[in-house]
């Protein structure tokens, strides 16, 4: 039996300063797996150190799976670290390596918007992935600061906007909340 495929994958970028990039990104991969199609999520800086939550449960779900790359810190020297850089550069190989398999229906490429806007990796490198990437595959790509050029490429983009944050009122990233 031959496995119904999107008839058009489309880009998404989910961008801006608000919660819930990640999270909308996820929820589209929790709804195509309910129809049964394939998800893969890279994530780009969130390897290492970062403990989420999703991704104790990702390791339970059937055809989804996940992999980090980073050194698990927020990134904030300019120019960015050497190893930052090559982190990186293999994530945006492995996830051209994903995508150009056509093995997965959905990929989501985490945080990868936040690494173009570091420098980690090359705004025309992710033009060429989605211009190139096999017909139906949905590429989904996360993270603020999101290039015009990106935008510009994209099918959907949608921008969450802060309105109010509890970090304003001393609140910190709470488990199974934040992270």
């Amino acid at each position: 039996m031959t496995k119904e495929r999107l008839e058009k994958g489309l880009t998404q970028v989910y961008t801006g300063n608000g919660k819930g990039k990640t999270s909308a990104a996820l929820g589209l991969a929790l709804r195509a797996i309910g129809w049964g199609l394939k998800a893969h999520m890279i994530q780009f800086i969130k390897g290492g150190n970062f403990k989420h939550g999703e991704l104790q449960i990702i390791k339970q779900l059937p055809d989804f799976e996940t992999r980090a790359f980073g050194r698990g810190r927020y990134i904030k020297e300019q120019p960015p670290l050497e190893e930052d850089v090559k982190l990186a550069k293999e994530a945006l190989r492995f996830a051209r390596k994903i995508v150009n398999t056509g093995d997965y229906d959905i990929v989501i490429l985490d945080e990868i918007n936040v690494a173009l806007h570091l420098k980690l990796i090359k705004t025309d490198e992710v033009i060429e992935l989605i211009e190139n990437k096999p017909r139906h595959v949905e590429l989904i790509l996360t993270g603020r600061y999101a290039p015009s050029e990106i935008i510009d490429a994209a099918d959907l983009v949608t921008e969450m906007r802060e309105v109010k944050h509890p970090y304003a009122q001393g609140i910190l990233d709470r488990k199974g909340i934040e992270y």
